[in-house]
């Protein structure tokens, strides 16, 4: 299995999320979206534990079923037609997580997320975990 991970999926999984170990566990591949690394560290660098949390999530990415996914004018185009859509149906998400979507839908991974306003994106192959 392909997976994309949301940063909360990401984080479940490091506190020991039982579901999460199991996805990470089984998945062939895992897509980490330069959107979701910068907004890990952005957390880490808010919290008394940085240069750990950093570490560990190198030590994550090193891994060679871990993949961080670059933007590209598919991505760019792919979030501005999630983005007006969105809009038309007046049930408009974050912005990141559009970027987040318009990743896993180029790639063709399954998006894995604690967030449940994914169910808003037509189209988005997804898993909820909480």
């Amino acid at each position: 299995m392909r997976v994309l991970l949301d940063a909360n999926a990401y984080s479940l999984w490091k506190r020991g999320h039982s579901r999460m170990a199991e996805v990470v566990r089984s998945s062939s591949e895992i897509l980490l979206p330069l959107v979701v690394v910068g907004e890990l560290l952005y957390g880490f660098r808010h919290g008394a534990r940085a240069e750990q949390n950093i570490r560990e999530l190198h030590q994550f990415i090193d891994n060679r079923r871990v993949t961080v996914a670059g933007m590209t004018l598919t991505t760019a185009d792919r979030y501005a037609r999630i983005a007006v859509n969105l809009r038309r149906k007046g049930r408009p998400i974050p912005t990141n997580d559009i970027w987040i979507a318009a990743h896993a839908m180029e790639s063709g991974a399954d998006l894995v997320s604690a967030d449940r306003h994914f169910e808003e994106v037509d189209g988005l192959a997804w898993t909820l975990v909480a």
